[in-house]
């Protein structure tokens, strides 16, 4: 069978790793243009998943969109059976969905109909899941609400972040991708329809979504901080200055929201019911720290207030 891969970053550079090893033919990649990186926005980084298909000598397209016709004729000069998409990062229309004979499936990190979207890990961490997986569905037109056609489920560690889990779900979802093509009809995909009334929804992180409210009780803000761990990272203000923290578990305590009950070896912050104490912080412009490193330079903050 003759598969295209739609993937953009690490978490889809384990699902087309999957499938080289299991021997399956990657005819060509699509995956999004090199992006700028750092202070100066002026070196352009590949995406991993164009470092890997350049590595397997795997032909590779980065449109900055996926429409049009120039772009739709490379994508049919792959003569392709089978589509599969891992984290591409764009939605694809019909007539994308459609070039391949078979269709195309997707590679999803929830439990779907629960947590279509952008930003499922992110999101099963933050509202207090206990448990979550991988979803592989044939795609449509529709917001992740294509036919299931394998399912394969996992707890949540009390303490995970949603880098770790991210790390979890990519190699939970290559091994459900790899098991799911062994067993791929030859004619057509098939599938259990979901039930939309089940349905909840992920949207993409913003920077506002990533900032700590504080009047929150102190087991959403601990899942919160250890949701958006390490990227976009969660972020208060302390005065003038952006601080992102990580390291967040709930304890008693009590004060005004945002207000620092102790700041003088260890950091614990009143939320809106008890108390986070915080294990790293990274000040705008710094590198990520332990509380007591970053109190050894700043000095006692206790009383203070993050906003």
């Amino acid at each position: 069978m003759r598969i295209v891969f739609f993937g953009t970053p690490a978490f889809a550079e384990a699902s087309l790793r999957a499938l080289l090893r299991a021997g399956h033919q990657v005819v060509g990649v699509v995956t999004q243009p090199d992006r700028a990186h750092g202070r100066s926005r002026s070196v352009l980084v590949p995406p991993p998943v164009r470092l890997l298909a350049e590595s397997e000598r795997v032909p590779v397209l980065q449109p900055e969109r996926p429409t049009g016709d120039l772009f739709l004729a490379g994508l049919k000069r792959f003569d392709a059976d089978l589509g599969v998409v891992v984290a591409y990062g764009h939605i694809l229309r019909q007539q994308v969905l459609d070039t391949p004979r078979l269709g195309m499936i997707n590679v999803h990190a929830s439990l779907l109909p629960r947590l279509r979207g952008a930003a499922p890990v992110q999101w099963a961490i933050a509202r207090g899941d206990t448990k979550t997986g991988v979803t592989i569905m044939r795609m449509e037109a529709g917001l992740d609400s294509g036919p299931v056609l394998h399912q394969v489920s996992t707890a949540i560690g009390e303490h995970e972040t949603g880098g770790e889990l991210t790390r979890r779900l990519a190699a939970l979802g290559a091994e459900a991708l790899v098991e799911t093509l062994g067993r791929l009809p030859r004619h057509a995909l098939g599938g259990q329809p979901q039930d939309d009334a089940l349905a909840t929804y992920a949207p993409k992180i913003t920077r506002e979504t990533a900032r700590i409210d504080w009047t929150a009780d102190a087991a959403q803000v601990s899942r919160a901080i250890r949701a958006f761990d390490p990227v976009p990272a969660a972020w208060t203000r302390l005065g003038d200055t952006e601080v992102k923290l990580f390291g967040a578990r709930p304890i008693d305590g009590a004060g005004e929201p945002g207000t620092i009950l102790s700041g003088d070896g260890r950091l614990t912050v009143a939320a809106g019911e008890g108390a986070v104490e915080i294990a790293e912080v990274q000040p705008a412009g710094k590198r990520r720290l332990e509380v007591a490193a970053w109190l050894r330079g700043r000095g006692p903050v206790t009383n203070e207030r993050f906003t």
